[in-house]
């Protein structure tokens, strides 16, 4: 018998984020047939838009107004999911630095199973599932088995699950306003602080170079420089070069960078880490250099090139502007 499929969507300014069209498929490999409710928390306007492009997606959208909720606060978000999630219930988060702060208190607090950054989901057979989590930054992968009899909270990589943009749902969005408990929290909003702006806005790029560790060193940079300009591309970065200090913060993307929305983006000695693959959005067309075939890049590249890009992409420049 399946159980009850909750996916809790995050949003900013009116806009749901691009987790909501993975989430409901990673739903989909463990309960094939059955409906997938979303949770959309939030405060004013906004979150009616909001609902109404989940409601795309999802058959049913459950709708939480109120000014606790204006701000993500997973204190008061977790008290309000505990009241009103079945006992069952399965809860899907995106895998990010608010999922990691909502789920793992979320698990304790309905005593159910929880399972963070899942990379892949190999099925359900009768109350266990097993999923695919990735160790030592991607180097192993480990095979979970869980009984989600009782209920489950999964975070799920943001990214590894090909988004549903059908938008068939033609869902119902249903206000259940009324239902929220005191929402009162220890924690507190302050301020947005807007992100560092550079010489390059890498969030308006459609084309991407993207440098990380696997550069080795900063005067290799000019690899990727070179091979941006013979493209038309801006070049950005993980979070090591931005702590080595060879690229300014502004170009970098991630949870703690920026976010992107490229057409086309090339990985350069990027693992890809879910800190990293946090803030590229939009499922833009992913190559990916790296010398680790098992690296969680490779996962999620709809090309990978397994070669040491201090040899592959200066070849690979050289070629482009011969083609020119």
């Amino acid at each position: 018998m399946a159980g009850q499929v909750f996916a809790y969507i995050t949003h900013k300014e009116g806009k749901a984020d691009d987790t909501a069209l993975e989430l409901v498929k990673a739903a989909g490999k463990i309960y094939p047939d059955a409906p997938v409710t979303a949770i959309v928390t939030g405060a004013g306007a906004d979150l009616d838009t909001v609902c109404n492009q989940v409601a795309a997606t999802y058959k049913e959208v459950w709708k939480f107004d109120n000014e606790a909720l204006a701000y993500p606060n997973a204190e008061a978000i977790r008290k309000l999911l505990v009241t009103v999630l079945p006992q069952d219930a399965v809860v899907l988060v995106a895998h990010d630095t608010f999922g990691m702060d909502l789920s793992p208190g979320l698990a304790i607090k309905t005593d159910s199973v929880f399972v963070s950054d899942v990379a892949d989901i190999e099925g359900l057979e009768g109350d266990t599932l097993k999923v695919i989590r990735q160790e030592y930054s991607g180097q192993v992968s480990t095979h979970v088995s869980c009984d989600i009899s009782a209920g489950a909270v999964i975070n799920i990589r943001p990214g590894v699950f090909q988004p549903d943009e059908t938008g068939s749902a033609g869902g119902q969005v249903v206000d259940k306003s009324a239902e929220t408990v005191d929402l009162t929290a220890g924690r507190r909003f302050q301020e947005i602080v807007a992100a560092e702006v550079g010489d390059v806005d890498i969030t308006k790029e459609d084309v991407l170079v993207s440098v990380g560790r696997g550069i080795e060193d900063q005067d290799n940079i000019e690899i990727a420089d070179e091979l941006a300009e013979a493209i038309g591309a801006v070049v950005s970065c993980s979070r090591p070069i931005v702590d080595a200090k060879w690229l300014e913060k502004s170009r970098q993307v991630g949870t703690s960078g920026q976010t992107v929305k490229p057409k086309v983006y090339l990985a350069l000695g990027i693992s890809g880490s879910f800190q990293h693959m946090g803030g590229l959005k939009g499922n833009p067309f992913i190559v990916a250099v790296n010398k680790n075939p098992k690296a969680p890049i490779m996962q999620v590249a709809d090309v990978g090139v397994v070669e040491d890009l201090l040899d592959f992409v200066p070849v690979l420049t050289e070629k482009i502007q011969e083609g020119k």
